[in-house]
């Protein structure tokens, strides 16, 4: 013991603990750690097995070197983000330039190389000390017990992975047959809804929740109380969804083993006492599970490029010229129709908006899936609505049309770089030549207002080259809806803003959350106010166009469903709107003329594609000017929904005061 001691020794220990001790840092700022005791847990297990396995610190300290580097972003996360290292911030550290993190860090890039050298400084001195002292080496046979009892625990947590655990048994059978018919039904909703899809959400997003409260839901109308039954599966949110189907999907693949195998589960004991993804949030050794989840979303990032990568739409302005144009693309997110004055709602939410000459807005504009990863390719590419549920798609999006025609493309995004949720969104915004995430905050009450967005805006307007299409992704009304503006938006109180992770599955709160809600509106007008008029200061041919990706349930009247993933009229009723400068007017006459005529047609997002190209003069070999609203071809066409198959959206009903959608014939099959 006395050896242990030693400063050098001491040095050493602390080292290790320090990085052992980064999951616990907000604590010191008040913070609490989830699932502490996991954490603590598997940290424990893990030095075990390393020491166990290494023998000595000098053998395994040089794997610790990621942790040492990762260490300062990490702590950075923590105290302005809330959170730690995700795949989300490799992303934009793998895709931000050289030059554009010097932009960004300024003057505290000496801040930034002087802690940069400490780490180093302290990386190495560790290392050496780890070479020379012999006091911490694991060499009796207790290492050898370790390892043979870790050896063991793997084996049975690998077998029980492969060939399952039995379920632990209840007191009572009657509550066992009870539980085994509630489990099977809510599978069997699970499985028959169609609105049960993966969304925009990272982690940090809530959960639409069916609220838990029978009473009200059995008092409410019969049409509503068709809606809980059958959305109740559909209430999920994003990550929700994708951890059912990886879980159906686990169970199938689980079955089909246990069927081809005479192997028997493990008894009920034998599941793991903690969750296998804290691992991820454990220091320094969970890095690596980070990082292989980094490897495979990029892989899959890769994959779905390579199916579009020969792809080319051989477009060519309709006739070759010169004259500075700028289009502007703003796709909103989370937005519902009905709550925009400009198109009738009673508050005042677009009181910048209704002032400004050459806006028409589009009222009848509909999404196919009310879930932004899905949705937004269907936006940018030729996607049809019925394909909307496979991920990727073999051709490239409107981005590439403009390179085809001369254009210089942008790619601004206040939204996340990639992942699990969002990699075929980013497929296409990899087509521009210049793109930039500005979001560090993913979607929590740390990410940054839609004016971030400006500034990169008015430098893109300002490059040299003649021709630009900036496409701006904002956060829009992205839950929670009080942390998407200022605090000089909070006009209808009360509110959300303020609060601390409101329990949004409390109907209790349901005005502030309404009123946040129409804040958020009100902020998302000013936003497009002030992109109109960098475009209108240009003075050049220039028009944007904004479409949502999908809109809310809010706890409408009786309605007891919130946010989004379900079939409600809510959710695919979009706003829409063009605006034009006096030069695009004088430029394209015909199309200004178009506009106003069909401003009143049925539309979806399916006509974006289209119309966006039309916008800036470009043709191509197959082009369908039939589905632009701003061509003489154009034509009016079915309009599919998700909610229970393809649901002709013009050919339903609407039920109840979820307003949930239904089709007055047999929808069509959807393959996914």
């Amino acid at each position: 013991m006395p050896v242990l001691l030693r400063p050098a020794h001491l040095f050493l220990i602390f080292t290790y603990l320090i990085l052992s001790a980064v999951p616990f840092a907000p604590l010191l700022w008040g913070k609490p750690v989830p699932l502490w005791w996991q954490v603590l847990g598997i940290e424990v297990i893990a030095w075990l097995a390393v020491w166990a396995s290494f023998k000595r610190p000098a053998y395994f300290h040089l794997f610790l070197f990621p942790a040492f580097v990762a260490l300062p972003t990490e702590i950075y996360l923590q105290v302005f983000y809330g959170q730690g290292i995700s795949t989300h911030h490799l992303g934009i550290i793998a895709e931000t330039s050289p030059r554009e993190s010097l932009e960004f860090l300024g003057q505290k890039i000496w801040l930034l190389g002087g802690i940069a050298i400490t780490v180093l400084v302290w990386f190495f001195y560790s290392w050496r000390l780890a070479w020379r002292t012999r006091a911490l080496d694991w060499g009796d046979v207790s290492r050898w017990v370790i390892l043979v009892l870790l050896a063991i625990v793997a084996s049975a947590w690998g077998y029980g992975y492969h060939f399952g655990v039995k379920a632990k048994p209840k007191a009572s059978s009657a509550k066992v047959s009870t539980s085994v018919a509630s489990a099977a039904s809510v599978k069997a909703s699970i499985k028959a809804s169609p609105s049960l899809k993966a969304s925009d959400s990272a982690s940090a997003s809530p959960t639409p929740v069916l609220a838990a409260n029978s009473t009200a839901s059995n008092s409410s109308s019969g049409s509503n109380d068709s809606v809980s039954a059958s959305s109740a599966s559909a209430s999920e949110e994003d990550d929700e969804d994708e951890e059912l189907e990886d879980a159906d999907e686990s169970e199938s693949a689980s079955a089909s083993v246990s069927t081809k195998s005479k192997w028997p589960k493990l008894p009920h004991w034998a599941n793991p006492p903690f969750e296998l993804g804290t691992f991820t949030r454990s220091w320094p050794f969970g890095l690596m599970a980070r990082a292989v989840d980094f490897v495979e979303e990029r892989n899959h990032l890769g994959e779905l490029a390579e199916k579009n990568r020969s792809f080319t739409f051989k477009a060519h302005l309709a006739t070759p010229n010169t004259t500075p144009q700028v289009i502007v693309m703003v796709i909103g997110e989370s937005s519902r129709y009905d709550r925009w004055s400009v198109h009738g709602y009673e508050r005042e939410t677009n009181p910048y908006l209704k002032s400004i000459p050459n806006l028409i807005t589009l009222p009848d504009v509909i999404t196919s899936v009310s879930a932004t990863r899905l949705s937004v390719p269907i936006i940018l590419s030729r996607k049809s609505a019925t394909q909307g549920l496979k991920d990727g798609f073999a051709e490239k999006s409107f981005l590439t049309a403009f390179k085809e025609a001369g254009f210089k493309t942008y790619w601004l995004s206040n939204q996340i770089s990639f992942g699990q949720f969002d990699t075929p969104i980013s497929v296409f915004a990899k087509e521009a030549d210049v793109v930039q995430f500005m979001n560090l905050g993913g979607f929590t009450n740390e990410s940054n207002f839609d004016q971030i967005l400006l500034e990169p805006l008015k430098n893109a307007m300002q490059d040299a080259t003649p021709k630009k299409l900036i496409v701006l992704h904002s956060l829009g009304s992205h839950w929670n809806y009080s942390h998407r503006h200022p605090p000089e938006f909070d006009k209808w109180k009360p509110s959300l803003f303020g609060v601390d992770k409101p329990v949004y599955t409390d109907l209790k709160i349901k005005p502030q959350l309404n009123n946040s809600y129409d804040n958020s509106i009100l902020y998302t007008d000013w936003f497009l106010s002030r992109v109109i008029a960098q475009l209108q200061g240009s003075k050049q041919i220039s028009s944007m166009l904004y479409v949502a990706d999908h809109g809310q349930t809010l706890y409408d009247n009786s309605c007891n469903l919130a946010f989004h993933g379900h079939n409600t009229q809510y959710e695919f009723h979009v706003p829409a709107m063009m605006w034009f400068s006096e030069d695009y007017a004088q430029a394209f006459p015909d199309k200004v003329k178009r506009l106003k005529r069909n401003r009143k047609a049925r539309l979806s997002t399916e006509n974006i594609f289209h119309s966006l190209v039309d916008m800036g003069d470009i043709r191509y070999p197959d082009e369908r000017l039939e589905w632009s609203f701003l061509n003489k071809k154009f034509k009016q066409h079915k309009r599919y929904v998700d909610s229970y198959g393809w649901t002709n959206y013009d050919n339903s009903i609407i039920k109840g005061d979820c307003r949930e959608v239904i089709d007055k014939d047999k929808p069509l099959p959807q393959e996914k």
